[in-house]
């Protein structure tokens, strides 16, 4: 870590392009929608100055031998970015990262900078989504900057909890680095809550067969894979920050609070994996339950269909049974004067009979077929 035994390193006397900071932006806040949100400048814990612009907050820094500046942007412009690497003698790669954003959480060392990325998040009750946010930290000796992209987190409470405990900011920019990484994970509290409740209601979905659940597994799974990619690494790099406790110096009490951010972050990743590994589950459970479902109504289809045939054979067979007498019906109607058995005194007789005779050979037929 960077600490107050690294020299100060010596400053170019020209100053840097003015760069404005936002005017709507309230003091002590972080979350205005300019660049430059916060530029304050700390000597022993406490703030000495709230300069305007990056180029008189590098003037006031240079006038305060023992001082540390807190620079807080949000989604700055390039000239913004090459104006600090100027001054502070950043890295060329950390500066690209922090312009291109979508970095995964990471560690660097660059000489005396150490740079930082984080992956902040937030659970929206209204949609009930995850949303995640970027954060870069640049540390030296005497500055630390923070470059938000995203609306998490929200530094301002981190910098006036800061300021408010001067005892603490007088350890210098680590105490504000170990103070964002606790906020950060603490963030993601109310998000496994949140998510913790969307399982369980999906769970019951998945057993009230709504068909509008697959989708909601399938959006929570991949917030869960952004989630996992978010903590998992983390718990890496705070393992690496401790393991640097004894060649920086690290105060004791800062000590203590990484190791309670540690553990903390910890849990959080074995949430998250177990989040992960029901949501497989309850995806696997509904495609049964769906399959079940499918099958049951092809089933009940197979057995109206066959229902539905075995009335067609019915009242196909009755229509061929009626068929016949209305045919010898039909003929001997016709009413010609040359038809045989027409003057038969026992035509009409065996007429009867030739109906009855043909009606019930079909009866039988039928029957013997099941069709009746």
């Amino acid at each position: 870590m960077p600490s107050k035994k690294y020299s100060r390193r010596r400053r170019p006397a020209a100053p840097a392009p003015p760069v404005p900071a936002v005017p709507d932006a309230p003091p002590g806040s972080d979350g205005g929608r300019g660049s430059v949100v916060q530029a304050s400048v700390y000597r022993g814990g406490h703030k000495v100055a709230s300069p305007g612009t990056l180029a008189e907050t590098f003037h006031r820094l240079r006038d305060e031998p023992e001082g540390m500046a807190w620079i807080g942007l949000h989604r700055p412009s390039e000239s913004e970015l090459l104006s600090l690497a100027a001054e502070f003698d950043l890295h060329e790669l950390a500066v690209e990262d922090a312009m291109e954003a979508h970095q995964r959480p990471k560690l660097e060392r660059y000489g005396d900078t150490l740079f930082v990325v984080l992956r902040a998040a937030r659970y929206l009750d209204a949609p009930e989504e995850v949303d995640f946010g970027e954060l870069h930290i640049f540390i030296g000796a005497d500055f630390l900057i923070t470059v938000r992209h995203g609306a998490a987190p929200d530094l301002s409470t981190v910098r006036r909890r800061m300021e408010e405990t001067p005892e603490l900011l007088a350890l210098g920019p680590e105490a504000v680095l170990y103070a964002i990484l606790d906020a950060v994970v603490d963030g993601y509290a109310p998000v496994v809550e949140g998510v913790q409740n969307d399982i369980d209601e999906i769970e019951t979905e998945v057993f009230r067969g709504d068909p509008a659940v697959s989708r909601r597994i399938y959006e929570l799974s991949r917030e869960m894979v952004e989630f996992q990619r978010a903590t998992r690494p983390l718990v890496g790099m705070l393992h690496s920050l401790m393991a640097g406790f004894a060649k920086y110096g690290t105060d004791e009490e800062l000590q203590r609070r990484l190791r309670d951010v540690a553990d903390h972050v910890t849990h959080t990743s074995e949430r998250v994996d177990g989040f992960r590994q029901a949501l497989t589950e309850i995806l696997t459970v509904n495609a049964t339950l769906v399959t079940q479902q499918q099958n049951a109504e092809m089933r009940a289809l197979a057995e109206a269909g066959f229902e539905q045939n075995e009335e067609i054979k019915k009242i196909s067979s009755w229509a061929a049974i009626l068929f016949a007498p209305t045919l010898v019906g039909t003929i001997y109607g016709m009413n010609f004067d040359h038809m045989p058995e027409l003057h038969w005194v026992y035509g009409y007789p065996f007429a009867i009979l030739l109906m009855a005779v043909v009606c019930s050979s079909l009866y039988v037929v039928f029957k013997k077929r099941d069709w009746l």
